[in-house]
């Protein structure tokens, strides 16, 4: 299994793509930082208790949830992108957990009116997929993360799995596919081989702790625990040195 290099494929591009997450941890902004484009899966299934809607931060009784509530009853095999909001207030109830929760972070100060004003646009979203795409370019922005974001839809891809995937990667005119981990078991680099695309596999391991309110550091919580407790100046902190 090929290991993704830290630094970019000189002379070629690199895409990932991905579904969307809420609020998503380190690692995914990672991962949209190592690609020259960022492609948003949104064309796949929406599945319950996954992260397309929710994440965690702390509290001061351990990890909890944010999660935004979605219509989802009776509604099978929908796509993320079609996905709607069931409750309006869902923002200002994730903003007072936020408020109650990090307002003795040290950079809850600094960040503080950014971030709040971000829940207050994000609340008039109904669509799921808009409220997360929105908060991806917003926080990649403050963490100074140039990658070009699309969707698949910008695409029109055809195929299934592995198949879809090479068709918006021969559409986008890359040359190298980063995939996450999870992916291996599927994932079909035979045929990416076979039409010119090298696959890529981003590592998560080795990312160091760092100071967090409540109690033993908790690893994969949402990036909004870091920028509330460290900020956005340490690149070292969401950015891995040394990756296979």
């Amino acid at each position: 299994m090929k290991r993704i290099k830290s630094e970019k494929v000189n002379g070629s591009k690199r895409i990932a793509i991905i579904q969307s997450a809420y609020v998503p941890w380190r690692g995914f902004f990672d991962m949209i930082a190592n690609c020259d484009e960022y492609v948003i899966l949104d064309g796949a299934q929406f599945v319950k208790r996954h992260w397309h809607n929710r994440n965690v931060v702390k509290s001061r009784q351990g990890p909890i949830w944010l999660t935004i509530p979605v219509k989802s009853k009776s509604r099978f095999f929908q796509p993320i992108d079609t996905v709607t909001v069931a409750t309006p207030n869902w923002a200002d109830k994730h903003w007072e957990t936020i408020f109650s929760n990090y307002s003795r972070a040290p950079n809850f100060k600094h960040y503080s009116s950014w971030l709040h004003g971000l829940y207050r646009k994000a609340g008039h979203c109904e669509l799921l997929s808009d409220i997360n795409e929105f908060f991806i370019r917003e926080i990649s922005g403050l963490l100074g993360i140039p990658t070009h974001i699309t969707r698949d839809s910008d695409y029109q891809p055809t195929g299934q799995k592995s198949d879809r995937l090479i068709d918006i990667c021969l559409k986008a005119g890359a040359t190298h596919y980063l995939s996450g981990p999870s992916a291996s078991s599927y994932l079909e680099e035979d045929k990416f081989a076979h039409n010119g695309i090298d696959v890529e596999w981003m590592n998560y391991q080795g990312y160091p702790p760092y100071n967090q309110l409540w109690g033993e550091f908790v690893p994969n919580v949402s990036i909004i625990d870091l920028l509330l407790n460290v900020g956005n100046t340490k690149p070292s902190v969401w950015r891995r040195k040394d990756v296979e």
